[in-house]
């Protein structure tokens, strides 16, 4: 008989890849400049809502998986989500 060791590894807080942006841009507005999300979180972490800004600065930096969620909290929050063109975009574009 052979015993299976689960190995846990930790991801060291460096390694999660944390680099995007929401972008929303408003489908017949074309010249005018996009707006970014900005996460509203509880003090306990736990994702509330976003508010969309135009600093791209202060927006919030996010993993994919996060930004998805601000993409799907977006689409079922705004009744009016298809007039709008949201993606998820890394920092430097």
């Amino acid at each position: 008989n052979t015993a299976l060791i689960h190995h846990v590894r930790t991801i060291p807080m460096e390694a999660i890849d944390q680099r995007y942006l929401v972008q929303q841009k408003k489908r017949t507005d074309e010249g005018k400049p996009p707006v970014f999300a900005k996460v509203m979180r509880s003090k306990e972490g736990k994702f509330e809502g976003v508010s969309f800004i135009r600093n791209k600065e202060k927006a919030t930096v996010m993993t994919v998986a996060d930004a998805q969620q601000v993409i799907d909290w977006a689409a079922s929050k705004k009744g009016n989500a298809h007039e709008y063109e949201t993606r998820i975009i890394c920092v430097g574009q």
